[in-house]
């Protein structure tokens, strides 16, 4: 599956200064029948340019899920028996106990895909690792976006997914799905992250006092950064754990989803914040400033990481939204999920 970044609240402010773009998601949006195709059948795109359908939503049929009935554990489904509806149908299998995904959430889940009539598996993610999408948001195919609302976190949903809110009339021959099949899925809800979303990462020491401190709550506000009064700023980049998680370790082609807020060394002026707009930050770590790049590269996802930046990996000698020319800047940065 091509993974595209969803780029939705990037401010311009922490990208690099040549060649990367704006925060705005239009030209890196999920994939359509009319882009150049993935290499394989991902929930990620939309049926067609024109106007989603609002699907009913029935019960089912939906078919049996014959092995891997535990939740995370990759599924077997049976062939569709008799002929699918023609609405939307959902069933929950397995009931979390997790918050409900609301739209504009993003969602970390195991899936399963395949064709109803023939049950062969177009796409699955298990035991190829986790996928994260924003939801109810147009990045995903309708059947997700309408069909995954209200869902519990640790649940395991099967969908009965007609042609119009799947890949639409043209479907998407590289994976062998016809602008007729019905598509089945088995989705894992994993993890469910939005403006409220921490790090949950294992509190690290902070004993140095010539650095900044960054507070450790996980209740999804804003940490606060204390910089020392009177202390140098450093010449080097830092870059330390405050929460130290478990997940994978992030490499530099990675695309991110963050929480974070940048303050300066000098005043400890708070310049930007997702915190504030009260929207993740997702986007590809390579368009963004050296010292993010450098520094978030090899910390592990789950993770809140103290960044202390000189200018020659940030903004260097030019102003730039509230920065001054030559400015240390300092970040709390919670890496939530790889996308």
């Amino acid at each position: 599956m091509r993974r595209r970044s969803v780029l939705l609240a990037v401010p311009a402010l922490m990208l690099t200064a040549a060649g990367c773009g704006s925060g705005d998601s239009s030209g890196d949006a999920a994939s359509s029948p009319s882009d150049s195709p993935s290499d394989t059948a991902s929930p990620t795109g939309t049926p067609s340019a024109s106007a989603t359908p609002t699907a009913k939503i029935v019960s089912g049929p939906v078919p049996a899920v014959t092995g891997g009935t535990s939740f995370d554990k990759k599924p077997t489904v049976a062939k569709g028996s008799g002929t699918p509806s023609k609405d939307l149908a959902v069933k929950t299998v397995i009931q979390g106990d997790g918050p409900a995904i609301a739209s504009g959430d993003f969602v970390q889940v195991n899936y399963l895909g395949q064709v109803w009539d023939t049950a062969k598996v177009f796409d699955t993610s298990f035991g190829r690792g986790p996928y994260t999408n924003v939801i109810g948001q147009g990045k995903v195919i309708p059947g997700w976006d309408q069909g995954l609302l209200g869902q519990k976190v640790r649940s395991r949903v099967e969908l009965a997914i007609p042609p119009a809110l799947g890949y639409g009339s043209s479907g998407n021959a590289q994976a062998g799905i016809k602008g007729t099949d019905t598509l089945v899925f088995v989705v894992d809800v994993l993890e469910r992250f939005n403006a409220k979303s921490s790090a949950t990462g294992k509190a690290a020491a902070q004993n140095d006092a010539s650095l900044p401190k960054v507070g450790a709550n996980t209740d999804g506000k804003a940490p606060v950064i204390t910089v020392p009064k009177g202390a140098k700023a450093p010449t080097k980049l830092v870059a330390e754990y405050v929460l130290e998680g478990d997940g994978a370790v992030v490499k530099a082609t990675d695309n991110l989803l963050l929480q974070y807020k940048g303050v300066l060394w000098d005043t400890g002026k708070e310049f930007d914040s997702t915190y504030a707009h009260g929207q993740l930050a997702a986007f590809p770590l390579a368009q963004l400033i050296k010292g993010w790049q450098q520094g978030l590269a090899g910390k592990k996802v789950g993770s809140r990481v103290m960044l202390v930046t000189p200018p020659g990996l940030a903004y260097g000698n030019q102003a730039n939204n509230g920065i001054p020319a030559n400015s240390t800047l300092v970040f709390t940065l919670d890496i939530l999920a790889l996308l």
